[in-house]
């Protein structure tokens, strides 16, 4: 009886121990979060820098480091030109957003409600055969504090002041990433079992493989959208043309619920841009033809560009990335979305190496 108490108790400890370790590490992974982020954002740019870095040491036959730095400072140029792209945008919204401009700003937006209602037939009230325009012209901003706008330009700055810091440590560990594309994996295989390294060491490699087409697709994808979106609001006459088409071509990265942000926003921009026209003759019709380029854009985003990642690079059927995307955003929100096809591929290789026989992996990796 002694001996089985002792038994309990020794299982009761070492229980609680497990569970200490597991709350300590959760803690510590925790504090280290914006570590953790860096590495994960590293593993994307160096996977997306991988095949650049390949083609240079195989084919040019650049020196290995040589190739990372080229391929380095190629990543860092499309950078600085992309930032540049929003220098005009940014400065041309400062002004307009600054204090001394609100009272212009209300103007024109109360201008904008005013058309928009009167051209969905909102009859305006009439008294003794006056027409009162008391409703219509009632500011919309009426008890909104336009105050909060220099603060949060003041906000954004200190946070453009905190990214670079992480940009530098993003570059820094990217650069060793492609410098030494052993580095992860040997610092994996520290804590696999010898039997299992043969196995971990195909897994990584088929994984860096099927992720890297993974994200230069996506780029591409998002490339395509761009100069889809480009040429209708250039067409439309949008000022900013360029960079609003990026921004919006951007928010593709989320999965199914970002071609609609961006959508949203880029009518909004060009309902914006044209404050002060005539909403039936100018406003509205412009606005038309850039849904028919969100359209075409989509259209071709849906049935060419998707299907040919999906199949080409993570071997998936498009049902089957529908669903795991929709789990994952029920899960884990618009990051679980962001990570589902990604995080999906790694885990069926692994799946595939290490339990090749079981029936379900079989028909789930068999493209693989």
């Amino acid at each position: 009886m002694t001996v089985k108490a002792k038994t309990i108790a020794n299982g009761i400890l070492r229980a609680v121990g497990i569970l200490v370790g597991i709350a300590l590490v959760g803690y510590f992974l925790y504090k280290i979060q914006s570590v953790l982020a860096y590495l994960s954002i590293a593993a994307v740019i160096a996977l997306i820098g991988r095949p650049m870095v390949l083609f240079l040491r195989r084919k040019l036959k650049f020196p290995n480091t040589l190739a990372v730095i080229l391929t380095m400072l190629i990543m860092v140029g499309v950078l600085v030109g992309i930032i540049a792209l929003f220098v005009p945008l940014i400065s041309e919204q400062g002004k307009n957003l600054s204090l001394l401009n609100i009272d212009a700003l209300q103007g024109n937006l109360n201008a904008l409600y005013r058309q928009l209602t009167e051209y969905l037939g909102a009859s305006p009230v009439v008294v003794n055969e006056i027409i009162e325009d008391t409703e219509i012209e009632k500011n919309i901003l009426e008890g909104l504090d336009m105050g909060f706008i220099p603060d949060f330009l003041n906000s954004f700055l200190t946070l453009l002041s905190t990214a670079s810091i992480g940009l530098f440590s993003v570059l820094f560990i990217s650069f060793f990433f492609l410098k030494d594309s052993k580095l992860f994996q040997n610092g994996l295989l520290m804590f696999v079992p010898k039997t299992k390294e043969s196995g971990t060491v195909k897994s990584i490699d088929k994984i860096n493989n099927l992720l890297s087409r993974y994200f230069v697709g996506l780029l591409l994808q998002l490339f395509v959208l761009f100069i889809i979106y480009t040429i209708t609001l250039l067409v439309v006459g949008v000022e900013n043309a360029v960079v609003i088409a990026f921004l919006c071509a951007l928010f593709n990265i989320i999965p199914y619920v970002g071609p609609i942000i961006g959508g949203v926003l880029m009518i909004v921009l060009t309902m914006t841009s044209f404050l002060g026209m005539d909403f039936s003759s100018v406003i509205l019709p412009k606005t038309g033809y850039v849904l028919i380029g969100l359209a075409i854009g989509q259209l071709i985003d849906n049935f060419a560009s998707q299907p040919i990642i999906f199949s080409n690079s993570v071997k998936s059927h498009p049902l089957e990335i529908f669903l795991i995307i929709i789990i994952a955003g029920l899960l884990f929100g618009i990051i679980g979305m962001i990570v589902a096809v990604p995080g999906y591929t790694a885990i069926k290789v692994i799946l595939k190496e290490f339990l090749s026989e079981n029936k379900l992996v079989k028909s789930l990796t068999q493209n693989l």
